[in-house]
């Protein structure tokens, strides 16, 4: 059996026999075909949005912002805000007043050489175009406390806008339970403080992947786009080939409301029992363009794999970690084991960037992780990974120590992909 996983831009390819007794299974989104016009699609949720709220509440307003997710999430720009800009441009708006702003959250900040990434050349040439920073304090206001204490600073610049507006995919999640709605401001626009206490969630009860209601962590985020005061959202459906399959454009919880039901019938996928043996890809660029977004990966896999089970994770990660913070914090000389990890990230406290070797120690603890990718071998050992030069050879090693009946797990769009056990 060929064995193929997506691997930043291409593919990695090996053979499993198929003669051995073991339960060879492909955990993976449903096979959805693509809108056959993407850009009919999108109009029709435009012309059709959920909620109270239509196009024309918005008439006039003399500016807008669009929060756009930035160069780690596929999300399909060139079809997205088109149809939306026309829109805005309908209702008086002229292009120099309608700004957008991509959303990196703590990511590293994008320079206006790698906007094209994510926006067309004509859509950069018309509009203005800003990259969020999280730390630049005098561009963050500060709009008070949610329900749960998180302190709330937002774009100010983003802020300033008559009309708020977010675009993005709605997926699978890994704490937040789905991506989308207001998400892509209330996260990818706040400043540090904001996502430190946000992001402290993911270790509460029901802060887990595929869940919205009783999600400590996504209520949270709810409550921050409601402090934003969010006005509208278009977000997309993709399916496992990141290919639009639908659209939803409306206030961004009624469009939540609408998207989860679909998103969970077409990506999450139960599985009969644990796992021996996973075999693993984010999903291909840009899902592994770094460890930082690669540990998703990881996360989803370990839910459906068994204690001292093996997880491969191909994972290309050409711009390695992802994360200054996150690396600073791994490659320090104190850090020689996940023992050595949970010691001090509970002794520090929760912070991003920690949170990250935190996660992935969280599983790698109790899994024997081997990570394919373009980095370094000596610097993937010194992020508490194991690191291997070829799918193949990592299973040829692996294969003869399974069991008769070992289960055999193929994950190739992991990132977006919920397992649970029936």
């Amino acid at each position: 059996m060929e064995v193929r996983l997506p691997y930043g831009k291409t593919y990695l390819t090996a053979t499993l026999p198929e003669n051995h007794g073991w339960h060879i299974e492909t955990i993976a989104p449903a096979d959805i075909p693509a809108a056959d016009d993407p850009l009919a699609i999108i109009n029709a949720a435009l012309d059709n949005p959920v909620g109270a709220i239509q196009f024309n509440d918005f008439r006039g307003a003399e500016t807008a912002a669009i929060a756009i997710n930035d160069k780690t999430r596929p999300v399909p720009h060139h079809h997205l805000l088109p149809p939306l800009l026309a829109r805005l441009e309908k209702l008086g708006i002229q292009p120099q007043n309608i700004r957008l702003i991509i959303a990196t959250g703590t990511h590293p900040v994008m320079p206006p050489e790698e906007y094209a990434m994510v926006l067309p050349d004509d859509i950069i040439a018309r509009y203005p175009v800003l990259c969020h920073d999280c730390e630049d304090n005098d561009n963050l206001q500060y709009l008070g406390k949610t329900e749960r204490q998180t302190p709330v600073y937002i774009n100010k610049e983003y802020l300033k806008a008559d009309i708020r507006l977010v675009i993005g995919n709605v997926e699978p999640h890994q704490f937040v339970g789905f991506s989308g709605g207001v998400k892509s401001a209330a996260i990818g626009l706040a400043g540090k403080e904001t996502i430190n206490a946000n992001h402290a969630m993911l270790r509460e009860a029901g802060a887990e992947i595929g869940r919205y209601a009783g999600n400590p962590a996504r209520e949270d985020v709810e409550d921050i786009g409601r402090l934003i005061r969010i006005d509208f959202a278009l977000n997309a459906l993709l399916n496992g080939k990141k290919q639009i399959v639908d659209a939803i454009a409306g206030h961004p919880v009624d469009v939540m409301q609408a998207a989860i039901p679909r998103v969970i019938q077409g990506f999450q996928i139960p599985v009969a029992a644990l796992f021996d043996l996973m075999l693993v890809s984010p999903g291909g660029h840009p899902k592994d363009i770094n460890v930082y977004q690669s540990q998703k990966a990881l996360a989803h896999a370990a839910l459906v794999t068994k204690p001292g089970g093996t997880v491969i994770l191909a994972a290309a990660c050409p711009e390695g970690t992802g994360s200054d913070t996150y690396e600073h914090w791994i490659l320090d000389e104190r850090m020689v084991s996940h023992a050595a990890v949970f010691e001090r990230f509970e002794r520090e406290g929760f912070r991003i960037g920690a949170h990250k070797a935190f996660q992935i120690s969280r599983d790698a603890a109790r899994l024997r992780v081997l990570w394919l990718s373009d980095m370094e071998a000596d610097f993937v050992r010194k992020l508490l990974l194991n690191p291997i030069e070829s799918l193949q050879a990592a299973l040829d090693s692996i294969l003869p120590e399974l069991p008769t009946a070992a289960r055999i797990g193929i994950m190739p769009a992991a990132n977006a992909t919920i397992p649970t056990l029936k």
